[in-house]
């Protein structure tokens, strides 16, 4: 990581929110996205890519990134969200040993809170993403986090 310049200071949570990486400007590849200060760089943040974890930028083919989603959609059209949360569920998915929609119902339930925990429900259909992942409906995933509380 580049030594901490304020504008890599500033942006350095949206980053790490996106999934992203920063890198120095001597390690910065043609597709990542470049910061400027003054006219010169000073980082780049490389996002992630659907199919290889790389890192594209953003209309480098003359469109969006496509962030992989729960259901196959896409940045842009209404699957914002589920980059961050197919991260998370990726995650939570992995610690709980095997596959959400296959859990028991004790599990599904902890799967929700670990979710809550790391900021999943904080993104724009997060809920309905869940749901889908661990095979039950949003109002059940809703049900979860009410008895949680």
């Amino acid at each position: 990581m580049p030594e901490q310049h304020p504008l890599v200071e500033a942006i350095t949570p949206l980053v790490e929110r996106l999934n992203a990486e920063v890198v120095a400007p001597s390690d910065a590849r043609a597709d990542d996205i470049p910061l400027m200060w003054e006219g010169e760089p000073v980082a780049a943040v490389r996002l992630p890519t659907a199919d290889t974890g790389a890192a594209r930028r953003p209309g480098a083919d003359g469109g969006a990134v496509h962030p992989p989603g729960a259901d196959g959609g896409v940045a842009g059209s209404g699957g914002g969200a589920a980059g961050g949360v197919q991260g998370l569920l990726t995650q939570v998915a992995e610690e709980l040993g095997g596959p959400l929609d296959q859990l028991s119902r004790h599990d599904k339930q902890q799967a929700v809170l670990m979710l809550e925990a790391r900021g999943a429900f904080e993104f724009r259909k997060s809920a309905e993403i869940v749901a889908e992942a661990l095979g039950v409906t949003r109002f059940t995933v809703y049900n979860y986090l009410n008895r949680a509380r």
